[in-house]
């Protein structure tokens, strides 16, 4: 490894540096929750494999933690919008650090036969923090983006947290002490979706446990994700009354942008309250109590021919005994 005044290579204080810093590059980042479900998915695979091979010498060096993974970010760039809208994973030398770079063109090669418009934009891995060896594989990516965006994604549980464990990192040349050094910094970014990822992500959170869970247990998981959303929601809207009220008595600066944010927030109110909404909630309200008669009419009609036949094969089966036929059925 370089010593740490190479600008290739991040240490540790610049890593801490870079999670308190943002990104200067005026860049809008759009992400998808493919990526965060590919992403976990490669992680979830990893350490379930680590598990069941606890004699294997990675178990063994890693003390039981899970390995990091690695992997690409594709998508596209229009102006100044990153939209990262799939990856697919990398394989990295756990001895050298190196990314094996025929299999880095292979995925390249076939993902660009499918999706011709995206190109790669950088790469993720998995960890609470920026490490010192993440700035090398960075460095090894610039030939194919000579500007990679980094995707972190933090595995562990935290309950108290309500934001997405998910940072995306760029690289900028900073002079610290008086040596030009390429540091990772934070950059924001939103959350994009469409049509097929609503309704796959709705899917996966929706899957009965694989123990097999009641309807019961079902629902109160629905009902628990609605309350939670809810919560989030006030305390939200919570924060922005309490910021109009501070900025009302002079307390805070005055903002007219987020004043005719805030503005058009409200103006959506009224629309819920007109007539032709009151009108199409109502038929839909109808529409789901009727389908909600029909399939426990449906149920009940199953139910009771299920009970028919079996009341007339035993009814059967009692006449041929009495009738001395019971020995040819």
């Amino acid at each position: 490894m370089s010593a740490p005044s190479d600008p290739a290579v991040a240490t540790h204080p610049q890593a801490g540096a870079a999670a308190a810093a943002s990104s200067s590059s005026g860049l809008t980042f759009k992400l998808h929750p493919l990526v965060i479900v590919n992403v976990s998915d490669h992680h979830t695979r990893v350490k379930a494999q680590a598990a069941c091979s606890r004699d294997g010498a990675s178990s063994a060096a890693a003390g039981g933690q899970p390995p990091r993974v690695f992997g690409c970010v594709i998508g596209v760039q229009r102006g100044r919008t990153v939209e990262i809208f799939n990856s697919f994973e990398l394989v990295l030398d756990p001895v050298s650090g190196t990314l094996d770079r025929a299999f880095l063109e292979k995925k390249q090669e076939l993902y660009k036969k499918v999706f011709p418009d995206f190109y790669v934009l950088g790469w993720y891995s998995t960890g609470s923090d920026v490490q010192d060896t993440d700035m090398q594989i960075h460095k090894a990516l610039m030939d194919i983006n000579e500007s990679p965006v980094y995707l972190l994604l933090n595995p562990a549980i935290n309950l108290s947290q309500k934001d997405l464990p998910v940072t995306i990192y760029e690289s900028e040349l900073h002079v610290i002490d008086g040596s030009p050094q390429l540091i990772f910094v934070r950059a924001n970014y939103t959350i994009e979706t469409v049509e097929a990822e609503r309704i796959s992500v709705d899917h996966v959170a929706h899957l009965k446990p694989s123990d097999g869970g009641s309807a019961a247990t079902q629902l109160a998981a629905h009902l628990t994700g609605i309350h939670s959303a809810i919560k989030m929601l006030n305390s939200r809207v919570r924060v922005i009354h309490q910021y109009l009220v501070s900025m009302q008595k002079g307390d805070m600066p005055l903002d007219n942008s987020l004043l005719r944010q805030v503005s058009s927030l409200v103006r959506r109110l009224p629309a819920m309250e007109s007539e032709k909404f009151q009108d199409d909630f109502l038929m839909e309200y109808n529409d789901t109590l009727l389908m909600t008669y029909l399939a426990m009419f449906t149920n009940c009609s199953s139910t009771m021919n299920e009970l028919v036949e079996k009341f007339n094969a035993t009814y059967e089966r009692s006449t041929a005994r009495r009738g001395g036929r019971g020995a040819f059925m």
